[in-house]
């Protein structure tokens, strides 16, 4: 039991780090953005002191129902910079 329980704790602290974010994009380069997004694929970040986004290199990162669509923040020397791609849902109804 202690075993399940220690192993149970050690996923949340994982997943609790994992999620944390660092600076908001206006506080980097456009480039550091962005290259923040290619080197890990998809990644949480904060657009504002109020808005977190996920953004991801390729549509690759979006779930099947999904596709990728163009996406810019705001950064430190840009103030509209193509970060990437957001995950859209998908619609059937036309």
């Amino acid at each position: 039991m202690r075993s399940v329980v220690a192993i149970l704790a050690l996923g949340l602290a994982t997943t609790a780090a994992s999620a944390q974010v660092g600076p908001p994009t206006s506080q980097r380069t456009c480039g550091a953005n962005r290259q923040l997004v290619m080197k890990e694929g998809a990644v949480v970040l904060d657009t504002s002191p109020t808005t977190y986004a996920r953004f991801v290199r390729s549509g690759a990162e979006c779930l099947v129902d999904q596709f990728p669509e163009p996406a810019w923040v705001p950064s430190s020397n840009n103030p509209q910079c193509f970060i990437g791609y957001r995950c859209k849902d998908g619609s059937d109804d036309f």
